[in-house]
């Protein structure tokens, strides 16, 4: 199954030269705890990926202010994205290899098309275990009818 089968496409965007005040605003106003920072070039591109955690720890912790500080002074360089036509298992090793629970996820051209979460994978596999534990369970079921003793 390819990434962009399971990804959300739905993603909430930010630029480097928002605020880190705005951006933590269209978190709340969108119920989300990460943004992907995209360039401002119009081509979308993920530059980066801003995090509750990262404001806590860069922004609040150090006593800057979010007004004025920007989204790109707080990113951390060298964003790692995924194409949507890798496989989950390539995305899980980038995610445990790179320490991350979100990557952007890219169109052939490197454009932001969708956000790939732990959450996203943890779903989809709880799902993949249920349909396995349905299959074990009617497959005794059906041994059971089908070797009954005649009486």
């Amino acid at each position: 199954m390819a990434v962009g089968d399971v990804c959300s496409r739905n993603v909430v965007i930010v630029f480097r030269n928002d605020t880190v005040a705005d951006a933590c605003r269209l978190m709340r106003e969108r119920h989300v705890g990460s943004v992907v920072v995209v360039d401002g070039d119009g081509g979308k591109a993920p530059i980066g990926m801003l995090t509750d955690r990262d404001v806590a720890v860069a922004v609040v912790a150090p006593g800057l202010d979010p007004e004025t500080t920007l989204v790109g002074a707080v990113i951390r360089p060298g964003t790692v994205a995924v194409p949507e036509t890798r496989g989950i298992g390539d995305a899980i090793a980038l995610m445990r290899d790179q320490g991350v629970r979100r990557l952007p996820v890219v169109d052939q051209a490197g454009r932001l098309v969708g956000l790939l979460a732990a959450d996203d994978l943890l779903d989809l596999l709880a799902g993949e275990i249920s349909d396995l534990a349905v299959m074990v369970s009617r497959g005794v079921t059906r041994e059971q009818i089908e070797r009954a003793p005649i009486v």
